[in-house]
């Protein structure tokens, strides 16, 4: 009996995830996903065949940061408005705090997913580019992208819409980006390379620089989700 139970438990638990993947990564995902894979391949194909280029660890980072960004890019700043535009967004507010867990068991599901896609880019580049360490590369990947994923999940539970989302975030990536030349070895650079050790700076020194980056976009990741759950208790601005 409880065998079955259990058994029965898995199946739903299974259904569950299954359908979310489906809702996840449905409509217009494929053509983020074809230009996340076109940009790597571009990208890759111009390391390997310029002369003057040098690919280290480093530069892999590079290669794999931007069809990261692709990949989160749509589920999250499109999520909330699909979910209104299915209708499903009062279903959601209509079991108490069922939304919480839809949408938590969503950016597992996104997070999963972009770690995997990564995993096979970072294999493909070990072999075409520069032999990279895979689980460390694609774990060092995930702070940045961790990060900024939660930025777009809370603005999306704020502007409510997937095009007004995406463009706030766009502005925000821009200036991250821009901020990122004058804090390159600082602890505050969203997009610091822990590969790239700078030759003035001690690996030590580095390391501990490295270290305290990744626990500030690890906090800024719990704050923004956690925010953003708290917005989805506003059930007028959704329904």
């Amino acid at each position: 009996m409880k065998r079955m139970k259990l058994k029965n438990a898995l199946w739903l638990v299974r259904d569950i995830i299954r359908y979310n993947f489906k809702i996840v990564f449905a409509n217009k995902f494929i053509y983020f996903l074809l230009s996340a894979i076109a940009i790597f391949m571009l990208v890759t194909s111009l390391n390997l065949f310029s002369a003057e280029a040098m690919p280290t660890e480093a530069t892999v980072y590079y290669l794999l940061l931007v069809p990261g960004i692709l990949l989160l890019f749509y589920p999250i700043t499109f999520g909330i408005q699909n979910d209104i535009d299915a209708g499903m967004i009062e279903i959601l507010f209509g079991i108490p705090n069922y939304r919480y867990k839809v949408w938590l068991l969503r950016l597992v599901i996104i997070y999963f997913a972009v770690f995997f896609f990564l995993l096979v880019l970072a294999l493909i580049s070990a072999l075409a580019v520069t032999e990279v360490p895979l689980l460390a590369m694609v774990v060092q990947l995930m702070f940045p992208l961790l990060f900024l994923g939660s930025l777009a999940f809370v603005f999306s539970t704020w502007v409510r819409n997937g095009y007004g989302t995406a463009i706030v975030m766009i502005i925000i990536g821009l200036a991250f980006w821009i901020t990122s030349g004058f804090l390159m070895e600082s602890k505050w650079n969203l997009f610091l390379n822990p590969f790239h050790v700078p030759s003035q700076v001690n690996e030590a020194i580095w390391a501990d620089i490295t270290f305290k980056n990744r626990i500030y976009l690890f906090s800024g990741t719990i704050v923004a989700i956690l925010l953003g759950l708290l917005n989805l208790q506003k059930r007028e601005k959704f329904v």
